[in-house]
C-alpha cells in the first residue's frame, strides 16, 4: 500500500500534509517522474515490485499538477476539496454541533493561530487552512533540522491538537459513525 492511502485512512491531516510535501518535490525535480523514482524513491523502497505502483502514482500527480496549473504553487483540486470538507466540518462542529470539546480546542490555539496568520502572511485564509500550513511550516523545519522554540512549539502543539480532534472526526464522519446530533 502507498504510504498516502494509509494516511489517508488514518488521519486526513496527516495526509494532506504529507501530500504537500510530495507535491513540493516534485516541483524540487521539476516534474521530473525519472529523477523523483531514482534519487527519492529508489533509495527508501523496501521491495523494488512496487517500482510501477509508484511511478504511475507520481506520473499521475505530475499530470495533475501540469493540468491544474498548480507548477509553481498551490494544490490540486482533490487536496482542495479535502480541506473544504474539513473547513464545512469545523463549521457544524463549531454552530450546527455545538460541541463543547472541539470549541475549547479552538480557543485554546486561537491567539497562536491568528499570530501564525500574521506572520506568514495568511490573513484572508481560513483557519483550518492555516492549522495545515502550520504543521507543513513545522515539518519543514524538522526535516532541515532546524531548532524550533519552545514557545513555537508550545503554539504548533495547541494547534496541532485541534488538527488532531477535526481529523479524528473527519474519519468517523467519513466512516459513517459520526453523530451529527448537537450536544
Amino acid at each position: 500500500m502507498l504510504v498516502s492511502q494509509q494516511k489517508r485512512q488514518e488521519n486526513i491531516a496527516e495526509y494532506l500534509i504529507y501530500m504537500y510535501q510530495i507535491e513540493d518535490i516534485i516541483r524540487a525535480f521539476q516534474f521530473n517522474v525519472d529523477n523523483i523514482i531514482d534519487v527519492f524513491v529508489k533509495p527508501s523502497l523496501p521491495d523494488a515490485s512496487f517500482l510501477n505502483q509508484y511511478r504511475s502514482w507520481y506520473e499521475e500527480l505530475v499530470k495533475q499538477m501540469k493540468m491544474q496549473k498548480c507548477e509553481k504553487e498551490g494544490h490540486i483540486d482533490a487536496l482542495r476539496e479535502i480541506v473544504l470538507e474539513l473547513i464545512y466540518l469545523h463549521n457544524t462542529l463549531i454552530t450546527i454541533s455545538n460541541d463543547d470539546k472541539y470549541k475549547g480546542l479552538v480557543d485554546q490555539a486561537k491567539s497562536f493561530l491568528d499570530e501564525f496568520k500574521q506572520k506568514s502572511n495568511m490573513t484572508k485564509h481560513h483557519d483550518i487552512e492555516v492549522l495545515l500550513h502550520a504543521m507543513y511550516m513545522k515539518l519543514q523545519l524538522k526535516v532541515r533540522k532546524q531548532e524550533i522554540s519552545p514557545e513555537t512549539e508550545e503554539a504548533m502543539d495547541k494547534m496541532r491538537i485541534q488538527l488532531a480532534y477535526l481529523s479524528r472526526e473527519y474519519n468517523r464522519m467519513k466512516s459513517g459513525t459520526w453523530n451529527f446530533n448537537p450536544n
